[in-house]
């Protein structure tokens, strides 16, 4: 919800300003404040109250992580299997 507002914010002013209105509020200091606050949001929300959710969060970020860490090597080989297709070969898979 804090992106709505930053958008709703920056949706009024020129292309210009834009920089001078988040230079401020990108100091070290304000993002580690942040992400503290969001950190202890997620406690309060979910470990204090023995939810099953922040397992759920990490099947779905493991997911996530093996899919990236997984993407170099399938393009490279839906490259190779495309490059074998356009030189007619039947060569094993």
């Amino acid at each position: 919800m804090a992106l709505r507002g930053l958008f709703n914010e920056i949706r009024g002013m020129k292309v210009r300003e834009v920089p001078a209105y988040l230079k401020p509020r990108l100091t070290w200091d304000n993002v580690k404040k942040s992400t503290d606050q969001a950190v202890d949001r997620y406690i309060e929300k979910y470990i204090e109250t023995s939810s099953v959710d922040p397992l759920y969060h990490i099947c779905i970020g493991g997911m996530i992580f093996a899919y990236f860490v997984n993407l170099p090597w399938e393009r490279a080989h839906l490259a190779h299997l495309e490059e074998m297709e356009r030189a007619g070969g039947k060569g094993k898979h």
